[in-house]
């Protein structure tokens, strides 16, 4: 089914056209969804509703709900030909939830969890879940790196961006490890302290994150699956080799990037 999605005339918006193009992203989803089935998925924040179309097989009910009414209406036309799937234009967050899902398709994914609103929706959602282990993507690993960047600032990191220059200083740490089969605290303050490898300033962090798709199947970065966010510090410092420096990184999952904050603890 998958290579159909090249075939057809998928009706898109810009956003959800770029999304079609991250070949990765997209064939790793499909590969996790194939192998699902049931009578009732959720698929929330349905987008222009091609992973309800990777489900439409495998499913007796699918409800596809999307917020924004262009891409609900994109989904509704892509989807009008599987008369076993409802697209709905309404929030997830005061969507009335009526039974219980085999399945809960979530892909609202961005770096760190900081600008979508996927811990919010799932932490809605999860009770309409019939088995709690059965949410596609399962969860993220996000990682930490020192870095020295020339122009400092808060970015996402894009391939087409030939200006973006910067050196990592030190070793990798992982923050944190996220599955969404419980509910989650969206705040998120922790000290991480990192080993320097070389003298050198420091300025900044990047933040990668990682998808789990599923137990075995792991994706991401992609230019459109979590693109490494850089995080500037409030200021710059020499470090030298074999230092070790302690910062405090805080923000709220669904929040935004207004609510990114860092201090340098310590450099010892």
């Amino acid at each position: 089914m998958i290579n159909n999605i090249n075939k057809i005339k998928f009706k898109t918006t810009p956003y959800h056209y770029n999304l079609l193009k991250d070949t990765e992203r997209l064939y790793a989803l499909y590969e996790a969804i194939s192998h699902v089935k049931g009578d009732l998925l959720y698929d929330l924040g349905t987008g222009c509703g091609v992973l309800s179309y990777f489900a439409a097989n495998n499913f007796e009910k699918i409800i596809a709900i999307e917020k924004n009414y262009k891409s609900y209406l994109s989904a509704k036309e892509n989807l009008k030909e599987f008369n076993n799937i409802t697209v709905v234009n309404d929030d997830v967050l005061s969507f009335k939830f009526n039974e219980k899902a085999d399945y809960i398709i979530c892909e609202m994914l961005d770096t760190g969890l900081i600008d979508e609103e996927q811990i919010l929706v799932l932490n809605n959602a999860i009770d309409y879940l019939k088995d709690i282990n059965n949410i596609i993507p399962k969860g993220v690993i996000n990682i930490l790196e020192p870095i020295l960047m020339e122009n400092a600032s808060l970015v996402y990191e894009d391939v087409d961006n030939n200006y973006l220059k910067y050196e990592v200083i030190g070793d990798s740490k992982i923050l944190n490890i996220i599955y969404f089969k419980n509910k989650i605290k969206k705040e998120i303050s922790e000290e991480i302290t990192f080993t320097i490898s070389k003298n050198s300033n420091f300025n900044a962090l990047k933040f990668t994150t990682i998808t789990i798709i599923t137990d075995n199947l792991v994706c991401g970065p992609t230019p459109m699956l979590n693109p490494p966010l850089f995080i500037p510090l409030n200021n710059e410092v020499s470090v030298v080799k074999n230092s070790k420096i302690m910062i405090y990184l805080s923000y709220i999952m669904g929040g935004g990037l207004d609510t990114i904050k860092t201090k340098i603890n310590e450099i010892y």
